[in-house]
This record gives structure tokens, C-alpha cells and sequence, in this order.
């Protein structure tokens, strides 16, 4: 199924460039050493452009994922700046960094899956 010009909504588009924006940010100019290797997986952006859920997950060590929220959430200000220079919005959204467990649920059905195998 193709998508239509109308079904990409604005805020999509602006989660997108929030992704490749803070992503870059993290690589070349914040160093807190909490943060680490880290992957931005996803984006929801409020209708409104006012709010940003920015979804991450760790390469790694995933026992240090609230340290690695905690680096987050204190360059959450230094990130919004710039995002405000960046990116030419009437509103810079808040942004808020939550811990994508995806990963952790896939490894864990496979996990469970090759239990199942073993014991037939």
C-alpha cells in the first residue's frame, strides 16, 4: 500500500528531523560520558509540534539504562537549544527520552522459543 502526500502528517516530518538532528547531536557534540552507544529507534511528536517522545535503545549493557536516562534528561536543554537554532519552529517541543524494550521482548521470545525447541 503507497502512502499518500496526506497520510505523512507534519508531525511525522518534524519527528524525523528531530531523529536525525539529535542523533547527530549525540554522536559529535554532547559528551556525557553516561550516555554511551546509544540508538534512537523511533519519534512521536504531539499533533501540536508541542511535545516529542524520543524512543532509544542501548547497544550493550542494558543494566545501565537509567544512567543512560539520566544523561539524557540533563542534556535535554543543550538539545532543545540547538534544536531550536536548527529547526525554524514556531514551538520548540519538550522532549522526553523513553527506553524502547523492544529489542529486550524479541530476545526474550526467543529465548523462550529455543526452551520450547530443547524440550520436544
Amino acid at each position: 500500500m503507497a502512502l499518500k502526500a496526506m497520510d505523512y502528517k507534519r508531525s511525522d516530518r518534524v519527528g524525523d528531523l528531530l531523529l536525525e538532528l539529535i542523533s547527530q547531536l549525540l554522536t559529535k557534540e554532547v559528551s556525557d560520558p553516561r550516555i554511551g552507544p546509544v540508538t534512537l529507534t523511533g519519534a512521536e511528536v504531539s499533533k501540536d509540534l508541542r511535545h516529542a517522545r524520543i524512543f532509544f535503545g542501548l547497544l550493550g549493557n542494558r543494566e545501565k539504562k537509567a544512567e543512560v536516562l539520566s544523561g539524557l534528561k540533563s542534556a535535554t536543554g543543550f538539545i532543545r537549544a540547538k534544536i531550536a537554532r536548527e529547526l525554524k519552529l514556531r514551538f520548540v517541543p519538550t522532549i522526553e527520552f523513553v527506553y524502547d524494550d523492544t529489542q529486550d521482548q524479541a530476545r526474550r521470545i526467543e529465548d523462550l522459543l529455543q526452551q520450547v525447541k530443547k524440550e520436544r
